[in-house]
């Protein structure tokens, strides 16, 4: 027969060591919030099953009774950083009423009337509880995303709970057939293992959702300028790529901003770098504001940016264009003191059959544009009515539609 001292002492090891895993985890990412609640769990549950080893030395049930609060407060730590890592509020106080119900059914069952059965039912159902109010977190698509962790923390968090549920029924029922502290029967011994296992399986859940979300965070990183938040052209040519074979296939045409700010080698040479940093944020905030949802804006350069306008015609285009354009002269307009205004070159492209999958070509198209507006005296757009067959080289007979600043 199993000996309950070994199966604590396997249980206090195994979640002393999960609780340095998740030590590191939090030291090493500490932007992760769950991973301390759950660090704090496993060291909590390798206290308790410690605790509960007492109970084979000394002639008191009070081991017990402290050991089966404590893995009770171990599992709402586990449920509370479900809670953390899906960004939801906490809640202490629901915690301790947790906790403090089930050490009170337990010390009834076991001061006041001597029963077992509802002792067992007691704990199983204070642990299940916490568990189950996770599972529509957990079971969950979150931005469309699949967590197999967070699934795999699901289906256990299920399992635990039906294991809990067997174990008890069996208890009311007398099929375990009455055990000591000492020795369990087959059948208790072997649901006690099966929680053993599945409490340490729900916590590699929990590392597998960590690991998850940091991967996604890292591929977020990418794909996003670190400057100003905006997407960067990494990104951007990935979604151009997707539009111009969508568009090929749907012939439904779209648009291409490439937007350069006038003068910005001059603000960094008489600001400083710091001032010109400012510069590139603000206006990729303005320009923000202008956009629509679904709308790409994305810092190509230095002083680059580029606006993808799914679904949209050339002149659709320029009004966005202008839109910037006037944001950007009101922004400059109120400029005082040691403000430093900013004004903006645009060119304009649209996605057309002669373009086909090719998505430098509009990249070209669009800079012709761009230079365009430029040669004009800048602050102001031009839009590039044909697209090259060919070479992305603009020929002499493309047409540039030119917008002088109002």
């Amino acid at each position: 027969m199993l000996s309950v001292v070994t199966l604590w002492v396997v249980f206090a090891v195994n979640f002393l060591a999960l609780g340095l895993v998740w030590t590191y985890v939090m030291r090493s990412y500490p932007t992760l919030v769950a991973a301390r609640y759950w660090a704090a769990a496993a060291f909590t549950a390798a206290f308790f099953a410690a605790v509960s080893i007492l109970r084979g030395h000394i002639d008191s049930m009070l081991p017990l009774l402290f050991a089966g609060g404590g893995l009770i407060f171990a599992v709402c730590l586990c449920a509370m950083g479900i809670r953390r890592f899906y960004e939801r509020p906490v809640s202490w106080q629901t915690t301790f009423i947790t906790v403090g119900l089930g050490v009170a059914g337990l010390a009834f069952f076991l001061y006041v009337r001597d029963d077992r059965p509802m002792r067992i039912f007691v704990y199983s159902t204070a642990q299940a509880v916490p568990i189950a109010m996770t599972l529509n977190l957990v079971l969950s698509r979150k931005d469309g995303r699949v967590n197999s962790g967070a699934q795999l923390a699901g289906v256990v968090g299920v399992l635990i709970i039906c294991v809990s549920a067997v174990r008890s029924i069996c208890t009311f029922s007398g099929f375990d057939g009455g055990v000591s502290y000492v020795h369990f029967n087959s059948l208790h011994a072997t649901l006690l293992v099966a929680l053993v296992f599945l409490s340490m399986t729900w916590n590699f859940g929990f590392l597998l959702m960590a690991i998850d979300r940091l991967r996604n965070e890292v591929v977020d990183l990418a794909l996003v300028d670190d400057l100003t938040g905006v997407a960067n052209r990494r990104q951007l040519l990935g979604r151009l790529e997707d539009a111009c074979a969508m568009s090929q296939r749907g012939g439904e045409p779209f648009a291409l901003l490439v937007i350069d700010l006038d003068g910005f080698k001059q603000i960094n040479d008489t600001h400083g770098h710091a001032a010109g940093d400012a510069c590139l944020r603000h206006f990729a905030l303005m320009t923000q504001m202008q956009l629509r949802p679904g709308d790409l804006l994305a810092r190509t350069g230095g002083d680059e940016f580029c606006i993808l306008l799914p679904a949209t015609a050339l002149h659709e285009a320029a009004v966005i264009a202008q839109r910037v354009l006037d944001a950007c002269r009101e922004d400059a307009a109120g400029c005082t003191g040691a403000d430093v205004p900013i004004a903006a070159s645009i060119g304009l492209a649209q996605w057309t059959r002669e373009i086909g999958v090719c998505s430098e070509r509009l990249l070209a198209v669009a800079d012709q544009a761009l230079y365009a507006a430029k040669n004009q005296g800048k602050n102001q757009y031009a839009a590039c009515e044909s697209a090259p067959s060919i070479a992305p080289d603009c020929p002499s007979g493309q047409s540039i539609l030119h917008h002088n600043p109002g």
